[in-house]
């Protein structure tokens, strides 16, 4: 019990300033879009199912860390876990080993989906890249490097470079889930065929 009392992490709203709460409603709607999208697909178009209900999961999930800061309680327990354990001291190679691990991670699982649903991925080209956009933010902000950290809260015409690079990629996949939606409303439905 005495580990709790260590983590810093609070189950508060982390960001409740109006950009926070637009990109949760942004994270909302395209999780909506994207199950409404999952849900259409038929026929031939069945294979996209599990891939919009995935990228559905995906956005709920990121909706739900953005104002929870899910990230600082892992990073909390992992800071508590190593002083703990007696290497705290060395926590800055712990680091660079886990962001490698996760980016090499990511990358083998990026490459398995790009390969084992390609056909998709050639006729999705716009939410591939709202994905690579938006989850090599993710990672990016997860790494937390002062340079990178000063970066993301620079402006560029008033508006922050985060707010930028999290809502462009937001909307990439937003507008590619609309466009699959209208896609498979507009193509014929397979014809019924009796059972033998």
């Amino acid at each position: 019990m005495d580990f709790i009392q260590y983590i810093r992490w609070r189950p508060t709203i982390g960001d409740p300033s109006f950009m926070g709460w637009l990109t949760v409603a942004a994270y909302a709607l395209v999780a909506a879009i994207a199950f409404a999208t999952a849900r259409r697909a038929t026929g031939l178009a069945g294979g996209n199912r599990l891939i919009w209900h995935a990228i559905a999961a995906l956005m709920v999930l990121l909706c739900l860390n953005k104002q929870l800061d899910l990230q600082s309680l892992f990073t909390d327990i992992g800071r508590v876990f190593a002083w703990k354990q007696g290497w705290y001291q060395e926590r800055r190679e712990f680091q660079k080993w886990l962001v490698l691990g996760i980016l090499a991670a990511s990358s083998l699982g990026t490459l398995f989906l790009i390969v084992r649903f390609r056909w998709f991925w050639k006729q999705h080209f716009l939410l591939a890249s709202g994905l690579v956009f938006l989850l090599a933010f993710i990672v990016v902000r997860a790494v937390s490097f002062h340079h990178v950290d000063v970066f993301l809260g620079s402006r560029l015409a008033g508006v922050k470079i985060n707010w930028l690079l999290e809502l462009g990629g937001i909307s990439l996949i937003g507008l590619a889930a609309i466009l699959d939606y209208r896609k498979s409303r507009r193509s014929p439905k397979p014809p019924w065929k009796p059972a033998a």
